[in-house]
């Protein structure tokens, strides 16, 4: 094929034409700083890391919290006959609160008193549920009967004649947290010192220590 065929047909300007100015106005780019997408990336992974964290804090399973709410000597009475005695009888109330935001179910609830270091007794309670940042509470009856306090008959004869005395309480508690369909074995324990006046059955001084 000739180069005559392929070429586009061409008509020069009148010589009459105006001349025209064409002027090109192109958007102007603006130059970030070389340290601006460092900055950036470094923000977005600390929003992202502080994301995480918030997550992992709200949703990180912790143990149930116990407390000791109320304590009550039912009665305490001496026995001489055959030998050296003692009875007691507690009623106690124990507040379970779930810090989670998923439902606690716990299988039982164990309360153990003691005088002078020496346990006297426990009680286990039935199991119970507790919902999501909620709390519940448990009665329990410590029943004590013939307890020989030989080693402890002047302390406690003591005690008794000021009107107070001194008991350990050691409170624990296991379940199972639902998160999802998954179950988180948790635990919970408390110990607690307290001073139960014998006149008005009132506590007059609770020192716990969660463990």
């Amino acid at each position: 094929m000739s180069p005559k065929q392929d070429s586009i047909p061409y008509a020069p300007l009148p010589q009459d034409a105006p001349l025209q100015n064409v002027v090109v106005i192109l958007p102007s780019y603006y130059r970030y700083p070389p340290y601006y997408h460092c900055l950036r990336r470094c923000l977005l992974f600390i929003a992202s890391f502080l994301l995480v964290a918030a997550v992992v804090f709200f949703l990180y399973p912790s143990d149930p919290n116990l407390k000791l709410a109320r304590i009550h000597l039912n009665h305490v009475r001496f026995n001489t006959s055959p030998k050296l005695t003692l009875d007691l009888s507690f009623s106690v109330t124990i507040k379970v609160q779930n810090r989670d935001f998923f439902s606690l179910d716990y299988n039982s609830l164990l309360v153990s008193i003691g005088y002078r270091g020496r346990e006297l007794g426990l009680v286990s309670s039935n199991g119970g549920h507790v919902s999501a940042r909620g709390s519940s509470y448990v009665n329990a009856i410590l029943d004590l009967d013939g307890l020989e306090v030989i080693h402890d008959v002047i302390y406690l004869i003591g005690d008794l004649s000021r009107g107070v005395i001194p008991f350990d309480t050691d409170t624990r508690v296991k379940g199972d947290l639902g998160v999802f369909f998954f179950k988180i074995p948790l635990q919970g324990k408390v110990s607690c010192e307290v001073d139960v006046n014998v006149n008005n059955q009132t506590i007059v001084r609770q020192d716990c220590h969660p463990e």
